[in-house]
């Protein structure tokens, strides 16, 4: 089995506790040699100077790539555009560019009067400075606001058209609805390359109510495998294994990048990359 990249999704510390898991986190994973990990926004954009300190704090400090997640929500295209020089003064010039959530209360989208409309707009403007690798969101599964079945790849492709590197997609439970999206995107004359967002389940409850507010198909056999585990307590030992089995089958199918989405917790992530043949690099020097 070839050996795949990885790359990992953080999200910026809202208090001191939460900055040291963080930097557990990081301590844990960063040994892996990650391409890139990613600093998110919070809805509304609300973590948006967490995120840009987070960034920094990670460029400068652990040496690590770091993409920084940008959105059009709540902020003029001055604004936005402004917060992207910032990331590129400090050494960052990788950008996840997306249209971002609505603040919580709010049901759905609306641009700022003076902002980007949607998320093509952002990455058109982006691209035009020249100096950023910008990733992008794709759904296997229809996006909740999306207005027809074909929408996600529509959308996906005018993404890319616009300047954009690649496409990390949402997180999902069965391999299946990967390859069925990518063999969609292929046949829409995607060429750029469509990377798995991957999600290791620490707590089935929680996640599953998360899954369905995403638009995530939840099959049945999950719930009740979960419900076995838990009866035995092996909810972890059962969420590794389901992991590096999907992972496994998505390498098999010629996939050769993997994005993890952590949830600041590392663990579960870095066993199903051990799993994987991600360890981390060492030094023969260290140990002769």
């Amino acid at each position: 089995m070839t050996t795949p990249a990885v790359s990992f999704e953080f999200f910026p510390p809202k208090n001191l506790e939460a900055s040291f898991r963080l930097w557990d986190t990081v301590q844990v994973l960063s040994p892996l040699n990650p391409n890139f990990v990613s600093v998110t926004y919070g809805a509304g954009g609300t973590t948006r100077d967490l995120t840009r300190d987070a960034v920094a704090t990670l460029h400068k400090n652990a040496g690590l790539n770091v993409a920084a997640h940008l959105t059009c929500v709540n902020a003029t295209r001055e604004e936005t555009l402004a917060i992207a020089d910032g990331f590129a003064e400090a050494g960052v010039t990788e950008i996840v560019a997306l249209r971002g959530d609505p603040p919580k209360g709010e049901g759905k989208f609306t641009p700022h009067p003076d902002g980007f409309a949607n998320s093509v707009e952002l990455i058109e403007a982006l691209a035009d400075k020249g100096k950023f690798k910008i990733h992008v969101g794709a759904y296997p599964e229809r996006h909740p606001d999306a207005v027809s079945d074909t929408s996600d790849v529509d959308w996906l492709k005018r993404k890319l058209d616009a300047g954009a590197t690649d496409g990390i997609t949402q997180f999902f439970f069965e391999t299946e609805t990967f390859l069925r999206f990518r063999d969609r995107c292929e046949k829409a004359g995607i060429t750029a390359p469509i990377i798995p967002g991957i999600l290791p389940i620490e707590n089935w409850k929680g996640m599953r109510k998360f899954a369905i507010g995403c638009g995530a198909h939840v099959p049945a056999w999950l719930d009740d495998a979960f419900d076995k585990a838990a009866r035995d307590n092996r909810e972890d030992l059962l969420a590794t294994a389901l992991c590096t089995e999907m992972c496994t089958a998505l390498i098999d199918e010629g996939v050769d990048k993997l994005h993890f989405y952590t949830l600041n917790k590392p663990e579960l992530t870095r066993d199903v990359c051990h799993a994987l043949g991600v360890t981390p690099e060492v030094d023969l020097r260290d140990v002769a």
